[in-house]
């Protein structure tokens, strides 16, 4: 679906939801126009429940957001072994700009900005003061998060100019709902833009949503992808107090095991998670997590091999390296594989507790101050002797927190994306290079006659 494409509202499983236990109002497998399918406050919170349903899709949070950007860094640390071009074409870093990932995870994260929107635009609706609320922050939510995604893949990074300046993507805060909407063409806007409407939803989403909403985005949520947010501008004020306000909300903790955020739903570590089961899920055959990196018997397609680099600079002792990775039994015997995502029905986390003690930490180091807790204290939740069987770090360095992130948050799709805020190298390519910016799908430069431009390149 192009930007310029006549939106429909889709009834979508419920199983892929966060809160899968509601059921939409709206007429099962078919298309209703979204001017009239918008009635009743049942029709906007199952409106809301379909943004969820996109984001546990395989373009979106089911797949493409946790595996490209840790495909996009793949020198020295995974090695991609499948069929599927599209992605031999990111780990290469020689995407076509008729790229399959490229197109389906841009044509899916404006859908669900459009189911976004139509939510906002429907809240009149809602006669309950606190449903409404809660809907709104979770409609900002969604819609600063899939922006902020696609301003990091399919633009130059934040920094590549001196303002910020560079094209970035096409902001929509308004929902198409008919052939006039369908056919504008909008230009895009600049990175610095795009990151302005990216704060100022997940801020005013902070503001509106709960602190509990069951398994839907609560308050919490909203500050963890603004302090990912503030760590790719650099402000480090900012994305520390975002961190620290996760931390310090007392509603999350690291489960003893490192392996029982991955092998069990929603606990306390999980800040923010994608609901799967056996019926519901991002794909058993060529979609989902498990699908590309498990290599056991009679599940995953063993797509994604971890490579000896990078396993050899973990510490020989540290659990993380007998816990998270393993000899594959299945389809490729003989090499490792990382045991995060072993299976088809798992939750998928997407920002955990132990991200925001290290942000809190890397910060404190750079700015030289102990906001929230010492660095040496927050690192110590993550390295112990308990937790991982390795000593407490005294002063941790700010080589050491982010040795320790490469390490912690492997293969969680936050790799490529840190490439970039730290302006280092992966392989032969500069953190800003032409070829770790995805290509604007060609239909949608197409369809606008040039008014959405490509990126350098391409």
């Amino acid at each position: 679906m192009r930007l310029q494409y006549i939106f429909r509202l889709v009834v979508f499983s419920a199983g892929l939801l966060i809160s899968c236990n509601k059921q939409l109002d709206l007429q099962p497998k078919q298309d209703v126009d979204a001017a009239i399918a918008i009635i009743t406050p049942e029709n906007v919170d199952a409106a809301a429940i379909g943004m969820y349903s996109l984001l546990g899709g395989g373009a979106l949070y089911g797949t493409n957001l946790l595996l490209l950007p840790d495909l996009q860094a793949a020198d020295g640390y995974v090695s991609w072994r499948g069929s599927f071009q599209s992605f031999r074409q990111v780990a290469r870093k020689n995407m076509a700009r008729d790229n399959a990932e490229a197109l389906r995870t841009w044509t899916n994260a404006y859908k669900a900005i459009n189911m976004a929107n139509t939510v906002l635009e429907s809240l009149n609706i809602v006669t309950d003061a606190d449903q409404k609320q809660q809907l709104e922050g979770e409609a900002l939510f969604v819609r600063g998060i899939m922006h902020f995604e696609l301003v990091r893949f399919y633009a130059a990074p934040w920094g590549a100019t001196s303002d910020n300046s560079q094209p970035g993507i096409v902001i929509k805060t308004k929902s198409t709902k008919d052939e006039t909407g369908a056919f504008e063409k909008l230009p895009r806007n600049t990175v610095a833009q795009v990151y302005t409407q990216v704060v100022n939803d997940l801020k005013s989403a902070a503001e509106k949503l709960p602190e509990s909403n069951g398994t839907r985005a609560n308050k919490f949520a909203a500050y963890a992808f603004l302090s990912r947010v503030y760590l790719q501008q650099h402000d480090y004020e900012k994305a520390l107090d975002a961190a620290s306000k996760v931390i310090e909300s007392g509603a999350f903790q690291l489960n003893a095991s490192i392996t029982a955020v991955f092998d069990n739903k929603n606990t306390r570590e999980s800040v923010f998670e994608i609901q799967q089961n056996d019926q519901n899920n991002a794909g058993t055959a060529n979609d989902g997590m498990a699908t590309f990196y498990a290599s056991l018997v009679g599940i995953g397609r063993a797509d994604v091999r971890m490579v000896s680099a990078f396993l050899n600079t973990y510490d020989p002792n540290d659990l993380r390296l007998s816990q998270w990775y393993y000899e594959g039994v299945g389809a490729r015997p003989g090499n490792m594989y990382c045991s995060k995502w072993k299976s088809f029905s798992q939750n998928l986390p997407v920002i955990r507790l132990a991200e925001m003690y290290l942000t809190r930490a890397e910060c404190n180091v750079r700015l030289n101050s102990s906001v929230g807790d010492t660095p040496e204290n927050d690192v110590a939740k993550i390295i112990n002797p308990l937790r991982v069987t390795l000593p407490e770090i005294t002063n941790p360095t700010l080589d050491d927190i982010l040795d320790i992130r490469y390490h912690e948050l492997a293969f969680e799709g936050v790799r490529i994306h840190d490439v970039k805020r730290l302006k280092i190298m992966t392989g032969d390519y500069n953190w800003d290079a032409n070829e770790l910016v995805f290509p604007i799908p060609q239909r949608e430069v197409d369809a606008t006659n040039g008014i959405i431009t490509q990126n350098p390149g391409y």
